[in-house]
């Protein structure tokens, strides 16, 4: 009896962790294709959105949620920047950073699981992650230039890739990081999640 209500009990444990992911990867495909064009690439939501995820469930099950979300867009879903969908979103300009989406959260997130969920560790993850983030777009932005026939220095690269969004980026980290830290206290009292 006893063995059984423990293997009901894991069960429901692992539906309500898919349910956690599916609705933090719904989250994202609604708030991802609010976008600010600034050249190129634009200023989303997307990057927001995925520190409050990982910080709330973890780096597993929240880049779980960055997988949902990057393969509903490829499937066609409009949930890429500016309501895109489709995989030549990810061969654009912009695909470095959607699958550069997958190692910040990993990054970032192994960094703040490792250290306990400190708040303050997870905001200097959270640069690690966005720099990681940065690099993948960038070097995708210069390869994507140069196999259209009008390749860009890298400083031209930059100028574009990272440079307009560090201060967006910034204020990003901090809201995401306290926002996930508020509701992963709250989702912890009310035993929902595990510490």
């Amino acid at each position: 009896m006893n063995d059984n209500t423990n293997s009901t009990t894991k069960r429901k444990l692992t539906i309500y962790q898919i349910c956690l992911m599916a609705l933090l990867a719904a989250l994202l495909c609604i708030l991802a294709p609010l976008a600010v064009p600034v050249g190129p690439i634009p200023i989303t939501l997307a990057t927001m959105v995925i520190y409050f995820t990982v910080y709330v469930i973890g780096p597993w099950m929240g880049t779980g949620s960055v997988l949902i979300y990057i393969l509903l867009g490829i499937v066609g879903l409009p949930v890429f920047s500016g309501g895109a969908g489709g995989f030549g979103k990810i061969a654009g300009p912009t695909g470095g950073y959607i699958i550069g989406y997958i190692f910040m959260a990993l990054i970032g997130g192994a960094i703040i699981k490792a250290t306990k969920y400190n708040v303050w560790i997870a905001l200097a993850a959270w640069v690690v992650g966005t720099a990681v983030l940065y690099a993948f777009g960038t070097a995708w932005y210069l390869i994507l230039t140069s196999v259209n026939g009008s390749p860009k220095t890298l400083g031209v690269a930059l100028s574009y890739c990272v440079l307009p969004f560090l201060p967006g980026d910034a204020i990003k980290i901090v809201a995401g990081t306290f926002l996930g830290k508020a509701v992963r206290t709250a989702l912890i009292k009310a035993h929902l999640i595990e510490v």
